[in-house]
């Protein structure tokens, strides 16, 4: 949103279902635009990560997620305002269809943030093996909800000039929204999936180059200052794109990036006059979180400081430690090898160290993760041992209610989140008196439970989000707090 703007300016990115190719769409839209000196603020509707990263790479700055499952309306909305303040414009990619909903009136769709946030919408429409009957699809969406407004749409994976000029015709002719663009098929080599879509940019080495090229594809394939009149602000005349500017470090989360002051800002200090200090987990095994689970702990009197169970050899000088998700299973052997890091969370967290975990995060706080036959150990800390399977295990928004005592919620607690997961309990040697929650919704931990809890470690499958659970954020570093004044 401009300065003194009234209306918001910028664009909705949806499909008609996942695999669509909107990811790819949104991320070289923001980088072509990235590079012609504008200034874009990178959104992602619904509970994910790994777009995201994909988006904050492209734009160079944080990507949020706007999701009203996860958070209320207003914080939704507070959100959208205060990070897209200053911008030319904001992309929003939408997640799965436009309509897809939980709620049968479509409350927390796609569809539904675009109309809360009055922005008009552009659909990326998966072209593979279809021509006409897409101008009825198109057709469809638009009088499905009349109040969506459709601005445009762009072709994806047309199969040549022939196929696209079918498909534009007929879109055009029978529901006038203009075709905004028409992208060929890509190669994945640029852009590899795995089991949860896109690859992290984490782990693919040649994320700078994969959005130079899809930059490419999209100046020469999409019309740009249509998406620019769609989203409501000036293009601008720069015929030559700046040079591809996003810093790849392998120890900076995209998503987190300009989030973290340095590691070394109270060095020297006594532990007692310092800040308390929370230790982050990030590196290409963890890195999902979101911006404001950040921002929430920093608001409430920490420092955050990076720390790598990859790379490190100790915890190093924390209060607590947030071990976030990611994909600890493709780096089951360097985790395992690292055993003074091991080691070393084992010992803090038996001390009374406060952590808390999230998926990827409470895998390795257990005893070992099976890998094709193999155990490979991990932190021991939590008496479980992780499989994996081929489908998700668990999958989509989650709830659960606090039963027990634990070191961040209190119990009669109602907590928000969502999970996304293919690994599985394969041997549980605890306690039923050390699982936390009760899942309503969703998969959880163990036999309908989750959370579990030992000395002041919490860990779960469950994601949450700092805007809808805010007291998360204050237990977490009043707990850090007392640690640090006892030790």
């Amino acid at each position: 949103m401009r300065p003194g703007a009234e209306t918001p300016t910028g664009v909705v990115i949806s499909a008609l279902g996942g695999g669509s190719g909107k990811t790819i769409l949104a991320a070289g839209i923001i980088a072509a635009l990235t590079q012609k000196g504008k200034t874009i603020s990178p959104f992602k509707k619904g509970p994910d990560y790994i777009d995201a990263g994909w988006l904050s790479l492209a734009a160079g700055r944080p990507c949020r997620n706007l999701d009203t499952f996860l958070t209320s309306v207003p914080h939704a909305l507070d959100s959208f305002r205060r990070h897209s303040s200053g911008c030319d414009a904001s992309i929003i990619e939408g997640n799965r269809g436009l309509y897809d909903s939980i709620h049968i009136d479509g409350r927390g769709s796609t569809a539904d943030m675009a109309k809360m946030l009055g922005l008009p919408v552009v659909l990326c429409l998966n072209c593979a093996k279809v021509t006409r009957t897409m101008a009825a699809i198109v057709m469809g969406c638009l009088h499905f909800d009349p109040d969506v407004r459709i601005a445009g749409v762009t072709l994806n994976r047309v199969a040549g000039k022939r196929h696209e000029n079918n498909i534009r015709r007929n879109i055009e002719a029978y529901t006038g929204v203009p075709v905004i663009g028409a992208i060929p098929k890509l190669s994945n080599q640029h852009f590899p999936e795995r089991h949860m879509g896109l690859v992290p940019t984490h782990e693919h080495a040649w994320a700078k180059d994969s959005l130079a090229a899809i930059a490419r594809a999209v100046r020469k394939h999409v019309d740009l200052d249509a998406v620019a009149r769609v989203a409501g602000f000036d293009p601008g005349k720069k015929d030559d794109p700046l040079p591809y500017r996003a810093d790849i470090s392998p120890f900076a989360s995209p998503a987190l990036s300009g989030l973290f002051p340095p590691p070394t800002a109270n060095a020297g200090r006594s532990r007692a006059l310092r800040k308390t200090r929370i230790g982050v987990a990030v590196d290409s095994a963890f890195q999902f979180y979101y911006p404001e689970n950040i921002e929430a702990l920093r608001e409430a009197g920490a420092e955050t400081v990076w720390v790598s169970p990859l790379q490190d050899r100790s915890l190093g000088d924390i209060d607590g430690l947030y071990l976030g998700g990611g994909f600890p299973e493709t780096h089951a052997k360097r985790l395992s090898d690292n055993v003074s890091f091991r080691d070393s969370v084992k010992k803090r967290a038996e001390e009374g160290l406060p952590i808390y975990a999230e998926c990827g995060g409470l895998m390795y706080l257990g005893r070992e993760i099976e890998m094709s036959g193999r155990f490979y150990p991990m932190a021991d800390v939590l008496p479980a041992v992780y499989g994996f399977s081929k489908k998700p295990r668990g999958h989509g928004y989650a709830v659960f209610q606090v039963e027990r005592e634990n070191p961040y919620f209190k119990v009669g607690d109602r907590i928000r989140g969502h999970e996304f997961h293919y690994s599985f309990v394969l041997k549980w040697e605890g306690d039923a008196d050390l699982l936390a929650f009760s899942m309503e919704r969703g998969v959880g931990f163990y036999e309908g439970k989750d959370g579990v809890a030992f000395k002041n470690v919490l860990a779960t499958y469950v994601h949450i989000h700092a805007l809808g659970t805010p007291e998360w954020a204050r237990a977490f570093v009043e707990k850090a707090r007392e640690f640090q004044k006892g030790s």
